[in-house]
This record gives structure tokens, sequence and C-alpha cells, in this order.
């Protein structure tokens, strides 16, 4: 069962402790622009908001010197069902600590993290009109989410009047805070380099406050992962296999976090017709 509503808060960007189950807030749909075709977007950067970021914490002797965090598009949460066959059949993804989900809605969301025993935070950015679906980005943990918040990104796609969001947690790792975010930004067919890359920027100035950082998700670009490396950040999954059939979009970056010598990343190349992208996983140093 989706948790019950609760009432929003107009902000532009909101952050939630998380002591009782996260629940959602009430679908306060809004029109992005009077021309909008392909849905209709969630302007309430509070709502609508679904999730629980309690799962039982670790003991220290499970505390991890590293991080295994996967990204996956999940193509509209079509096949849900056949993306956790990926999840579960391939060592490479077993016992992840981070999830990052796009083209999710909150039942999927929540199917995958209750499958997986972790926590989890979704924030839709669009009502797909052809549909009826939500349409965003999630985070899943298995480490405590202390606190979330929605980002909604600069520049409205030029076809079909999409406004992109993030979504952002911060888990608490034995102690340790590291923020992280699942992003999807614009497509090169509704916006230019340019304003993706705004985009983009609109998240690393959220994390400039933040000492570990994990950035993931679905780019729609093989080359914008240096906009980050140009400011601090390694980027593991910058060579490798096409991940769409255009080119290798999914990717992890981190800050704060280094990568392994060996073992460092990989992409799960046989998808089972789970999306029309495959799963990339990459490993960050914590301690």
């Amino acid at each position: 069962m989706l948790p019950d509503p609760l009432p929003s808060t107009p902000a532009r960007r909101v952050r939630r402790s998380l002591g009782v189950r996260a629940v959602a807030i009430p679908l306060t749909l809004g029109l992005a622009l009077a021309g909008c075709r392909t849905g209709i977007n969630y302007l309430d950067s509070a709502a609508p908001r679904y999730g629980n970021g309690l799962v039982r914490p670790a003991p220290p002797s499970a505390w991890p010197d590293t991080l295994l965090v996967v990204t996956y598009n999940v193509q509209e949460s079509r096949e849900v069902g056949r993306a956790l066959d990926v999840l579960h059949s391939e060592a490479a993804l077993a016992a992840p600590d981070i999830v990052l989900l796009q083209e999710m809605d909150a039942r999927g969301t929540e199917r995958v993290a209750r499958a997986l025993g972790m926590a989890w935070v979704y924030y839709p950015a669009v009502r797909r009109t052809g549909t009826g679906r939500d349409f965003g980005n999630a985070v899943l943990s298995r480490w405590p989410i202390v606190d979330d918040a929605k980002l909604i990104l600069p520049k409205i796609a030029t076809w079909g009047r999409m406004q992109r969001t993030a979504t952002a947690v911060t888990v608490d790792v034995g102690g340790v805070p590291v923020r992280v975010y699942s992003v999807h930004l614009g497509t090169p067919l509704s916006l230019s380099l340019q304003d993706r890359r705004a985009q983009l920027r609109a998240v690393l100035d959220d994390a400039s406050v933040h000492p570990r950082v994990i950035v993931g998700g679905d780019l729609n670009s093989g080359d914008l992962g240096s906009m980050a490396v140009r400011r601090g950040f390694v980027w593991p999954t910058e060579d490798g296999p096409r991940t769409t059939t255009f080119g290798r979009f999914d990717h992890v970056l981190f800050r704060g976090l280094g990568a392994p010598a060996t073992g460092a990343t990989g992409t799960i190349l046989e998808g089972r017709g789970a999306s029309d992208h495959r799963p990339v996983w990459a490993r960050g140093v914590l301690r």
C-alpha cells in the first residue's frame, strides 16, 4: 500500500527529517505552461512526495569502506518485475547501498524498495497525459535517509513542455552523511546542450555545500560528466558500452568519495527486456 497523504508546504526547495514513515503529499497539480502537451508538471517543490526513510541501522561491524551505487532508468515503470529480475540475478548488483531510479511512479518505486529491503524517497516531476501515470526520480538506500528535497531544474522542454526535477536525499552511513541525487536531464531533442548544462549545474550548485556527494542517473549525454569533473568530482562511469541505443547516457559521479583502483564500475549488458536503458553501477570509497 502507498502512504497516506499529508498537507504540502509550498517552497522552492524543501528538506525533511524522516523520523517516521514518510508519506505522500496530496497531488497538487500545476500547469507548467498553457501549451503543455505531454503531461501536467508538478510545480510544488514539496509535493507530491512518497517514501519510507526508515531501515534498521546496521551494526558497526557492517559499516562499509565502499558504497555500491546502481543507476537504472526503468522506462516509464512499464516492466518493474523484469527490472527486479535484473537487480536480483546479476552478481555485480548484489546488495547495493544506493539505487537511483528514473522514469518511475510511486507504486513501482515502492515495489523495488520492498523487494530490496531499502529505504526510499520518490518525487514525480510530471503526470503523463498519455499514460495517466507519474514520471520522476527516486533514491533507494540500504542506510537511513535523514533528509530529502526535490530540486526543480531550470529550462522547460521546447517539445512537450516538461519540467525536469531531481530527487535529493542525505543518507547516514554509520554516522557519515552522504548527499545523493537521482537525476534525469532533458533529452537532446527537447533541450539544447547549453540548457542541459544549466540543469546539471543546478544540481552541482545544490551539492556544493555537502562534503560527500553522489550524483547519478540519466544525463541524456555522454560528455556532461566533464562539468562535474571540473568541480572536483570523479567520473568512474565515463568509459564503457552504450547504455541506450543513442550512446552512454547513464552515469554515476562522486565527490568526497574516491573510486577504487579495480572493480570500480560496470554496465549490465543483458537487460531482460526491462527497459531501453542498461543499468550501470559504480563503487565509491567512503573511508
